[in-house]
């Protein structure tokens, strides 16, 4: 009895480390690869993914931290930019997969806080040659407010392997807990955005890597704050941003400035923000500032977001961008938190860490995926031009939990994506039961 005892104990301890184990394998999974709930075009790509830094060098830009009262002037630097790129890649054999390394800050007093991330990429693996001459569509992404690339890994890697090269720009953004110091991304984020696009437009076409011509541009939070400024919205003179930072430095790009059009991205297909800010009390555009943005926009927001504001946020900026053809992805109860990747282990021990990545409400890895189908399914439209994938933006019924799979139609399988036509309202690319909490409206060009 004693030697039977012993042995089921061995047997359940294996199992109990095995499920462990896979525990584990599962948490550390990389964000870009969703699990089977994830809606259809959310599934990574045919392609495999490089990734390479590069470093890029704005001369004799104006240093608005630097900024002196007594003498009314702000010094001239050069600004080093580190940009983060994700490609098409076929990796050589002996080439292992990436672990990205990034900080956040803490709450103070505390430190900035360190962890890792698994991915799919091979570092500085060679580029797959583009099947189309011109070379692959180009998409520039802008981070949150002290963010880093690294905790966006859902979407940079997810969108390499689908045909697009990604450029994300580490903002060296000041520390997020220093709001003295807010004048610095309010300025800089859109000119970085702006100087990144036009320089690897030039170095990767070069390198016959990237068609300068289909460019889109995605950020969140601060990031699409950045990207809407990018893309044509004009500050309002009297706007608060304007009174913010100091000397009158942002006052030549606004709105009717002589150098408003040295802040927009020329040319551009489309744009996503994520949670941008840019709404509440920032009230950077003003009333007429969004009819600037005329390339199709996507928007994608929680309706109980505080940090940035809902209402006079996401939602007002669908309302007022007129001039673009425009979506909103609303996630119902959802906060600001929906930008990033499912929070590192390293940053659950603390509730301040865990929330720079996690949301209250909504489960973060399902957050990611429904984002990256939408993202999928938008650029490739207004990107690659692949018409047939606006059947996943043009939803029957605004409201997800409406739409309507009868039981009359059966589904081939248990887990079966919607195709979305005829009796079938449910969102195409979703699965039946899994469509709930979302709205998605969309509006044309007004005329």
């Amino acid at each position: 009895m004693q030697l039977r005892t012993k042995v089921w104990t061995m047997l359940l301890a294996g199992v109990l480390s095995a499920a462990a184990s896979a525990s584990g394998a599962n948490a550390a999974e990389a964000p870009s690869r969703f699990g089977v709930d994830a809606p259809e075009l959310a599934r990574l790509g045919e392609l495999e993914v490089g990734y390479r830094t590069l470093h890029l060098v704005a001369h004799d830009q104006v240093d608005v931290l630097g900024f002196d009262p007594a003498t009314g002037n702000a010094p001239r630097r050069d600004r080093t930019l580190t940009v983060d790129l994700w490609y098409p890649a076929k990796p050589r054999a002996w080439q292992s997969a990436m672990v990205y390394r990034a900080s956040l800050p803490s709450e103070p007093p505390a430190p900035p806080v360190s962890f890792s991330v698994r991915g799919i990429a091979v570092r500085d693996a060679p580029a797959l040659p583009p099947s189309m001459a011109a070379g692959y569509p180009l998409v520039i992404v802008s981070h949150g407010y002290s963010n880093d690339p690294a905790a966006m890994t859902w979407l940079t890697e997810n969108l390499a392997s689908k045909g697009y090269v990604v450029a994300a720009i580490r903002h060296d953004d000041p520390p997020i807990t220093d709001r003295t110091r807010f004048a610095g991304p309010l300025l800089r984020r859109p000119l970085d955005i702006v100087f990144v696009a036009d320089s690897l437009r030039r170095t990767l076409a070069h390198e016959k890597l990237i068609d300068p011509t289909r460019l889109a541009l995605v950020g969140y939070s601060m990031g699409g704050y950045g990207v809407l400024a990018a893309a044509g919205a004009t500050f309002d003179p009297e706007g608060p941003p304007t009174k913010m930072i100091p000397g009158d430095l942002l006052r030549p790009y606004v709105r009717g400035g002589p150098l408003q059009d040295a802040m927009t991205v020329k040319g551009l297909l489309a744009v996503v923000a994520i949670s941008p800010a840019g709404g509440g009390a920032l009230a950077a555009w003003g009333a007429d500032g969004l009819l600037g943005i005329t390339a199709p926009l996507l928007l994608i927001a929680g309706d109980s977001d505080r940090t940035v504001d809902y209402p006079s946020g996401a939602f007002a900026m669908f309302g007022m961008a007129k001039n673009a053809h425009r979506y909103l992805l609303t996630f119902k109860g959802a906060g600001h938190s929906i930008g990033l990747n499912p929070a590192p282990s390293a940053m659950r021990a603390r509730l301040w860490d865990e929330d720079w990545f996690e949301d209250p409400v909504w489960r973060k890895d399902r957050v990611n995926a429904i984002s990256a189908h939408f993202i999928t399914a938008f650029l490739d439209v207004h990107v690659k031009g692949e018409a047939d994938r606006a059947d996943y933006l043009d939803v029957a019924v605004a409201e997800s939990s409406m739409g309507a799979w009868p039981v009359a139609v059966p589904a081939p399988a248990y887990d079966a994506y919607s195709g979305g036509r005829g009796e079938v309202t449910l969102w195409k690319g979703f699965q039946r039961n899994h469509a709930a909490g979302l709205e998605l409206l969309q509006a044309a060009v007004a005329h």
